[in-house]
């Protein structure tokens, strides 16, 4: 009898024990957080520091938000838009394909080398930092094109019917601007191994590839400038999803 009256009786205490070590951690919870001084700006200022580092490094090896400055990839990105370029797009081998649609440094080929030295340090890395969390416009040296010919395409403008040629093989453009020409620029290149024809999807409004035939590189953006591939548009919300699609493409390589 003894016996199984302590069973009964360490049976019925059991429940009480557990929910009285519940109210002890949910009252020290709750003391820690009424406690004066719990809060203080010092810790919201490192807190908001620990966040913004953590963030600067999302942006510089994974995905970077980066905002639209201009029309010249209308209608498949509007000025304003901030889109997620995903660096580790082309982290496995293999590189940008026609149509995707790519941020990369334009130095040495869009704009010449040294452009932007001589500016304030200070203010060019607080811009370099906004604009990398998609804050502030990118730096003047930062494009968003998509890619027309990849490494030994042969691409013309343009056929009877006004479209661009890749390799013999008339491009399809459904994510032109309405009303746009392929090019109002006769032009005919090949592409040289480990670059990139690129322009913009409104043609009359884009100063891409084009504009660049005569400069030294041709207007041809190096494989290993590209920064990433703009996957997925972030805000406004009313324009959440990936950028429109690439059309057909011609034969060869990519």
């Amino acid at each position: 009898m003894d016996t199984e009256a302590s069973h009964t009786q360490r049976g019925h205490s059991s429940p009480v024990e557990g929910e009285g070590r519940s109210r002890s951690a949910f009252s020290g919870a709750a003391a820690l957080f009424a406690r004066p001084g719990w809060f203080t700006w010092r810790r919201a200022g490192l807190l908001g520091i620990v966040c913004t580092v953590f963030l600067l490094l999302l942006s510089n090896f994974v995905v970077q938000p980066f905002l639209i400055p201009s029309r010249s990839m209308e209608p498949t990105l509007a000025t304003g838009d901030r889109v997620l370029v995903n660096k580790l797009a082309y982290g496995s081998g293999g590189g940008p394909k026609r149509g995707d649609v790519v941020v990369f440094d334009g130095t040495g080929s869009f704009v010449p080398e040294h452009a932007g030295d001589g500016g304030n340090p200070v203010g060019e890395a607080l811009h370099g930092a906004a604009s990398a969390l998609g804050l502030a416009e990118p730096s003047d040296t930062d494009f968003v094109k998509r890619v027309i010919g990849v490494g030994g395409d042969d691409v013309v403008c343009c056929d009877a019917g006004g479209r661009l040629k890749v390799n013999g093989v008339p491009l399809d453009e459904p994510y032109l601007y309405p009303g746009d020409a392929a090019s109002k620029v006769p032009f005919r290149i090949v592409v040289p191994l480990g670059t990139l024809w690129v322009m913009g999807d409104h043609r009359s409004q884009s100063r891409d590839s084009r504009d660049h035939l005569g400069e030294p590189g041709g207007g041809m953006v190096p494989v290993d400038k590209v920064i990433g591939r703009a996957d997925w548009i972030g805000w406004p919300a009313s324009r959440w999803g990936a950028p429109g699609a690439a059309g057909g493409s011609g034969g060869g390589h990519g």
